[in-house]
């Protein structure tokens, strides 16, 4: 399976992810500990059954010994692939800091190594799990750094990375820091699923809406009083372009968008462009 395409879909294992490409970085901020054991057991258990090479990388609020219980729940020959290399359960801490030194590229660069060596091995792939111990902590800036750092180093590497935070520890700003440094996060919170939305994600989604919206009003005849000319106007003042910008991509004047504008506020009795907009999109 070494020939597989570096943009080969995954089973994730995560419910509400479905299936992902090699390269993806998630992040989970979890409630409670059963939500960050079950998470990781149905998350590596896909890994496993997929011929992936797994890493889970534990600290404190579980060890070693509960991560291996959580496992065996859902994976009945854990203990043999644990024996055979395929899974590892490494301390978090000792990974991220030996002898409480950071180093990125020490880091970035044994994810690379293990990729290398499961490679070698006949594997799919690694698939990596960690847990945040460093939330509240002198180093919580560097890494912060090393998570936009992993997020970029990912591409097209045959690596799946999940991040585990405690929803208890984190402060608001932590949660948009890390939502930032990753390509989806969710959160778990006794058992249910959400996702959390970063500023840029809901700025995206409100841009497909004014884009649907614009797409609505080209579409819709219900607006017969309209000409040709002055839908197409509608769906670029939808769009949240000013009349110079209209008249720019429209290649006409000013003064005819303008006028346009004139008409649609005249036929539909609205008192204001933002009035009009209202009527039109049904707010």
């Amino acid at each position: 399976m070494n020939d597989e395409p570096a943009h080969a879909l995954r089973k994730s294992g995560i419910r509400v992810m479905g299936e992902m490409s090699w390269g993806t970085h998630i992040c989970v901020f979890y409630e409670a500990e059963q939500d960050l054991l079950a998470t990781n057991a149905s998350y590596f258990a896909a890994g496993l059954e997929n011929n992936e090479s797994c890493i889970w990388a534990v600290s404190d609020p579980i060890g070693a010994g509960a991560a291996k219980d959580a496992l065996r729940q859902l994976i009945p020959d854990i203990d043999a692939r644990l024996m055979a290399g395929q899974m590892e359960i490494i301390a978090a801490r000792d990974w991220y800091l030996p002898g409480g030194e950071f180093d990125i590229q020490r880091i970035t660069g044994g994810w690379n190594e293990k990729l290398r060596a499961a490679l070698e091995r006949g594997y799919a792939g690694i698939r990596v799990s960690g847990n945040a111990f460093w939330i509240g902590t002198s180093h919580w800036r560097e890494f912060c750094q090393y998570e936009h750092e992993l997020d970029h180093s990912l591409a097209g590497q045959k690596m799946l990375v999940l991040c585990t935070y405690s929803l208890s520890e984190s402060r608001a700003v932590d949660l948009l820091d890390v939502a930032r440094a990753h390509q989806f996060t969710i959160t778990r919170r006794n058992g249910e699923w959400e996702f959390l939305e970063t500023p840029e994600l809901q700025a995206a989604k409100q841009e497909i809406r004014k884009l649907n919206g614009a797409l609505n009003i080209l579409a819709d005849t219900s607006h017969a009083t309209f000409t040709a000319r002055e839908r197409i106007v509608l769906a670029q003042i939808v769009r949240g372009y000013s009349s110079k910008e209209i008249a720019r991509t429209l290649k006409i004047a000013p003064r005819t968008v303008e006028f346009h504008r004139a008409n649609l506020l005249k036929k539909t009795n609205a008192r204001s462009t933002v009035q009009l907009l209202h009527m039109v999109l049904g707010e």
